[in-house]
């Protein structure tokens, strides 16, 4: 997570972003790698992003701007949204209100954690 000021556009802290992702383990006795790929919205369709992803080694799947969604892309992103949605149940995250980013920071990270307990207690849901 990446707190930035209220009208930051999404785009511009892409890299920093993935650059904080640790990497995804593979199989017993190979190497960590960093994420195959990366998925996102036409809000994220830039190409110095694309070619700096390549560069990391990992593949972009961003619809482009003017161009029809990529085919099984909503499935893919209703996780991210579904994500959303969970932290929003918590009102204080809804709209931030504490000025102090630790503050928020904390209140983030308990509300993941209530999710994921939630998530371990009644899988289903």
């Amino acid at each position: 997570m990446i707190t930035t000021a209220a009208n930051v556009n999404d785009v511009t802290l892409t890299l920093a972003l993935v650059d904080g992702i640790p990497p995804v383990a593979g199989r017993v006795g190979h190497p960590r790698k960093p994420p195959a790929a990366l998925l996102g919205g036409k809000g994220y369709d830039s190409n110095p992003n694309r070619r700096e992803l390549r560069r990391r080694g990992i593949l972009p799947v961003i619809s482009r701007r003017g161009e029809p969604d990529i085919i099984g892309l909503g499935k893919l992103r209703y996780v991210v949204e579904q994500t959303f949605a969970q932290l929003h149940q918590f009102k204080r995250l809804a709209v931030r209100w504490e000025r102090r980013l630790d503050l928020h920071t904390a209140f983030v990270s308990l509300a993941c954690s209530l999710i994921c307990q939630r998530r371990l207690n009644n899988p289903r849901s």
